[in-house]
Formats: C-alpha cells, sequence, structure tokens
C-alpha cells in the first residue's frame, strides 16, 4: 500500500549578498510554501557559516533546516523553485526513513 504523505528534511543556504532581510525573505517564502503542501515538524536556523568551497564566488552562506511531511510529488516541486530563486546557493532534500 503506498502512502500518501512521507517525511522529510531540506537544508537550504541562502546568499549573504542580499542581507538579513534578503534571507529572511527567502527563509518565509520557503517555509510558507512547505505549510501550503504540507506540515512543518522542524526548523532549525544554523545561520551564517563559511562554506566549505565558494559558490558562485561567495565563501558564507546562511543555513537553513527544516523537517516535513508533505506529499511524495511536492519535493520535486520544492526543487524546481529553489533553482529558480535568485539568492539560493545551495538546497538538498532527503526523504527520512521511518523510525
Amino acid at each position: 500500500m503506498a502512502k500518501t504523505s512521507m517525511n522529510y528534511e531540506t537544508v537550504m543556504i541562502f546568499s549573504t549578498t542580499n542581507g538579513d532581510e534578503g534571507v529572511s525573505a527567502l527563509s518565509e517564502k520557503f517555509q510558507a510554501l512547505i505549510k501550503e503542501n504540507g506540515t512543518i515538524d522542524k526548523v532549525e536556523e544554523w545561520g551564517k557559516r563559511r562554506l566549505a568551497y565558494p559558490i558562485n564566488d561567495e565563501l558564507e552562506g546562511v543555513y537553513l533546516y527544516v523537517e516535513f511531511t508533505a506529499g511524495v510529488a511536492f519535493p520535486a516541486e520544492l526543487d524546481r523553485v529553489y533553482k529558480i530563486t535568485d539568492g539560493v546557493l545551495r538546497t538538498m532534500i532527503i526523504r527520512k526513513d521511518e523510525a
């Protein structure tokens, strides 16, 4: 039997060039998008950290971690929106195994 919703976690790294307001706007945008399509279980703001390697000539990024539950089709849409949004340096979405 197929499940209609799954547990996921995502990490977003935002550019620091837009300042704190730009980072906050992106954080709110993606949290709202996740809430529209599922439920947020946990949010952790990891803050500004040095990147392991330069991305688009940037050495630092602001990290945001979100655990959420959503339908199986939503992560593909979330990934698509990540890719077309300015200010997003890197993202990762992982399906969590059932405990």
